[in-house]
């Protein structure tokens, strides 16, 4: 799995990631802001166009370890917080 270019480094901030939606979201976020195609993020990350559309809008049944994969790609890391 390659990483997507990211020259810019800019921060995507601090999100609270409460559902599968919200996980989508911040990913289409990071996605668009380096300015990736699905297609593009689909094959740096080694899935398919139809999983990234498909985690991007926030299907609850998307694969944990794919999705992780993606956020790696895109260089994020999700964080646990005690609440």
């Amino acid at each position: 799995m390659q990483s997507v270019q990211n020259d810019n480094k800019v921060p995507i901030g601090n999100m609270n990631i409460i559902d599968s939606k919200t996980l989508g979201e911040a990913i289409r976020a990071a996605r668009k802001r380096l300015k990736v195609t699905q297609k593009d993020l689909a094959l740096a990350s080694g899935t398919g166009l139809r999983f990234i559309i498909e985690l991007e809008q926030g299907k609850p049944s998307c694969h944990l370890g794919k999705a992780l994969g993606i956020l790696q790609t895109l260089g994020l890391h999700l964080k646990l917080v005690e609440s």
